[in-house]
């Protein structure tokens, strides 16, 4: 009977991961789904009356939103496609609740996805006077003197088994970079410190 119980928690220590992250992948695409493909999908068949309603119109609508996503993003690079999202931009500051969360939705990509990455600090963060209490995180900036803080620096930490975290401002002799990738923090403190070290176990 302990056999079966341990087999039955292994299997679930196996399956768990794995159905999660396919499950989560399911919501965002149904999601997706229900909104852009579906959207674009019956745009499409507006303008090509012979496309299928349902599964074709929204292949079709999958299809062309990855290409119109790769296409802003070649454009992006481009002189003319940088003028136009700087003309975007300026229109939307004009707008103050939609100023807000645009430029924090674009500040928040732009830290996981754009060229100069904002989560790619690692860092011990010491919570105590004698150093014994610690906590990992990111250093998202260097300096805080447009703030009047001087020798400060902005510490993002992130909660454990959440999406969420908290913005710490700290002394910089209260930081100390960590020589590890920004990857293996993230699941470290993310998982509760129960992720497995899989670059020493290789």
């Amino acid at each position: 009977m302990r056999s079966l119980m341990r087999f039955f928690f292994q299997g679930l220590l196996i399956l768990l991961p794995v159905i999660l992250t396919i499950y989560l992948v399911y919501l965002i695409f149904t999601a997706l789904n229900e909104t852009v493909f579906s959207a674009i999908g019956s745009l499409l068949t507006l303008f090509f009356p012979a496309l299928d309603p349902g599964l074709s119109a929204t292949l079709a609508g999958t299809a062309v939103t990855l290409i119109v996503i790769t296409a802003t993003g070649l454009l992006g690079s481009l002189y003319l496609g940088r003028y136009l999202m700087g003309y975007v931009d300026r229109f939307l500051d004009r707008i103050p609740l939609v100023k807000l969360l645009y430029n924090a939705l674009k500040d928040l990509f732009n830290a996981f996805l754009g060229d100069t990455k904002s989560f790619d600090k690692p860092v011990l963060v010491y919570l105590s006077e004698d150093k014994r209490i610690k906590a990992m995180g990111f250093m998202t900036r260097e300096s805080m003197e447009s703030f009047g803080l001087e020798d400060e620096v902005a510490v993002y930490l992130p909660q454990s088994y959440n999406f969420a975290g908290n913005l710490i401002i700290v002394p910089k002799t209260q930081v100390e970079r960590l020589d590890v990738a920004a990857s293996q923090v993230t699941a470290f403190v993310v998982s509760g410190g129960v992720s497995t070290d899989r670059q020493n176990s290789n």
